[in-house]
């Protein structure tokens, strides 16, 4: 999906991955979880906002202790504010200086497959996640 960093292009990727769904919250940023919407069993696996003036959007994803080590001080990317600072492995990219707008999106995708064991079984099961035994 190469293109330029919209939260539209962030939106219709998010919306592709499986299971998932978007909320607007937390002061109108693009929250995309996976699960079942409107259960608190959801779990949030991308944010994105973009104020005015901003030249592109903010996104805020999961990532491994490794990607973490990594992208933590790496150009365009910082420990995601509040997620960061209680220990979460978090990252916010802020411009496409270390990762590009495809790698970025991959990013998501790895972020999404994360969060995904923190659902229930059960959850996973009813959403496709898992298959049944």
């Amino acid at each position: 999906m190469t293109g330029r960093a919209t939260l539209a292009a962030y939106d219709a990727y998010c919306a592709g991955l499986p299971a998932s769904f978007q909320v607007v919250q937390w002061m109108g940023a693009h929250v995309w979880k996976v699960g079942i919407p409107g259960e608190k069993t959801s779990k949030v696996f991308a944010i994105a906002r973009q104020d005015e003036g901003d030249e592109t959007p903010r996104v805020t994803f999961k990532v491994s202790d490794i990607g973490y080590e990594i992208l933590r001080d790496a150009p365009g990317c910082i420990p995601a504010p509040h997620l960061a600072s209680r220990g979460m492995k978090w990252i916010q990219w802020r411009s496409p200086e270390t990762l590009s707008w495809d790698a970025l999106l991959e990013h998501i995708a790895e972020s999404h497959a994360l969060v995904v064991p923190g659902l229930t079984k059960a959850v996973r099961r009813s959403v496709g996640l898992l298959a049944a035994e």
